[in-house]
């Protein structure tokens, strides 16, 4: 049986790679430079269409936990990334041309065989297919996925950003629910009128990022930027995300004149989303802006609101914890195109896809990563997260349970992996 993949991106190299060098038949389908997507300059695997970093190599940082989880799976991609590094500080950034020429070379030196072709269907037959296209997958491809996973694969618009509970100051925010129906689900951070104003003057006179050929159309109401909704008027905000009504704070026993308030995006309550705070800001803008807000001064930010056009599909409605297809064992998913969000996430996800696929070749029964480590919560927040809706996720230590010590949570999750993957075969102890 042969591995047929499409897309030689990050996730799609690395599962090619992960595979071929263990002696699985690999063919990979890879429509560039014969027919090229928006964003991508070259025919060569993984290229970086956006930056050249893979964020910071630090420990505490979880860009540097998760880079020494792939590294115990034997990631291709770190190990190239780290041989064509330049200088960067802490963070780990490549010379991009170098990368992705060497990534291009090591899966082929694998014995991969390359097939420069769109893919616009995945054939009826007994192979296993991996579709990781990210979101810059094919109109023809995207509107086979759309038929097949019933409109499950969607246009991803704009998402509010995400700050660490432990980053903020609760002696200036307060618990509560709207009128008092609930069990004080949400953190409310009250303005004054003199706050809102400064609030309100930064946001409207802040930089957004800019967008080509934007279709205003396909954008619903619910997710108007929050700097949009304030440009329509002074008080825009006060009957729609900043609204106050209904909520009490009570250490003035009065209604405040402005309420942000966070959600939790996690049953641990690590991460809170800001509500109703899609946006378009420039990334600096919104640390910026967001900072002003009572109780945020100092938030560390886990996910920045984005916009822009991505596909994804509905992890959690479509694909299994092995991010396979529900109702086919033949058709598994890696990437952008799952809901991860980044470099180094496209990547782990196609090592976990190749981790699983391998398994299933050999006739041994799939298994997910334990949630203690920065991977495995990240993919079962993927597909097992508290809404039915998935919006794009990075890694990062809010995902990770128990405690705030993140050098403990990075040391066990460290061993905790290196055991898993001694036990299941992966790797030798």
């Amino acid at each position: 049986m042969k591995v047929h993949i499409v897309g030689a991106g990050l996730a799609g190299s690395e599962v090619a790679y992960q595979l071929a060098i263990r002696g699985v038949d690999v063919i990979l389908h890879e429509m560039r430079p014969i027919k090229m997507t928006p964003v991508h300059r070259t025919g060569l695997f993984a290229e970086l269409v956006c930056s050249n970093s893979f964020k910071s190599d630090e420990l505490l940082n979880a860009s540097g936990l998760l880079k020494c989880e792939m590294e115990l799976f034997g990631s291709l991609i770190v190990r190239i990334a780290r041989e064509c590094r330049v200088p960067a500080g802490k963070a780990l950034a490549v010379d991009r041309e170098k990368f992705s020429t060497r990534v291009t070379e090591e899966v082929l030196k694998a014995g991969v065989e390359l097939i420069t072709e769109e893919v616009t269907k995945i054939e009826e037959d007994e192979d296993l297919w991996v579709i990781a296209t990210g979101p810059a997958t094919s109109e023809n491809l995207s509107r086979w996925l759309m038929e097949k996973l019933e409109n499950a694969l969607y246009f991803f618009d704009a998402v509010a950003p995400i700050v660490a509970a432990d980053s903020i100051d609760f002696s200036k925010v307060f618990f509560g629910d709207r009128y008092g129906v609930g069990t004080k689900d949400y953190i409310n951070c009250p303005m004054d009128e003199k706050q809102y104003e400064e609030f309100y003057e930064a946001l409207v006179d802040a930089e957004v990022i800019p967008m080509e050929d934007f279709d205003s159309s396909l954008l619903f109401e619910r997710c108007k930027p929050v700097e949009e909704i304030a440009r329509s008027g002074k008080l825009a905000l006060l009957y729609g995300p900043l609204k106050p009504v209904g909520l009490i704070d009570p250490r003035t026993g009065k209604q405040p004149y402005a309420v942000v308030q966070l959600r939790k995006e996690n049953i641990e309550g690590t991460m809170y989303n800001i509500v109703g705070f899609q946006t378009r800001l420039k990334w600096p803008e919104q640390k910026r802006v967001i900072r002003l807000i009572p109780g945020l001064e100092n938030v560390e930010i886990l996910r920045y609101g984005v916009m822009h056009r991505n596909f994804y599909i509905n992890s959690r409605k479509v694909l299994d914890r092995y991010f396979r297809l529900k109702g086919s064992e033949r058709i598994f998913f890696a990437g952008q195109i799952t809901g991860v969000e980044g470099y180094l996430e496209s990547a782990a996800s196609g090592i976990y896809v190749a981790f699983n696929v391998y398994r299933q070749l050999k006739g041994k029964n799939l298994l997910c990563l334990p949630t203690s480590t920065l991977m495995g919560a990240l993919f079962d927040y993927v597909c097992n997260g508290l809404t039915e809706q998935l919006q794009p996720m990075y890694a990062n230590y809010g995902l990770l349970r128990d405690g705030k010590n993140r050098l403990k949570l990075a040391e066990r999750s460290l061993r905790d992996l290196e055991k898993f993957l001694v036990e299941s075969g992966w790797r030798e102890g």
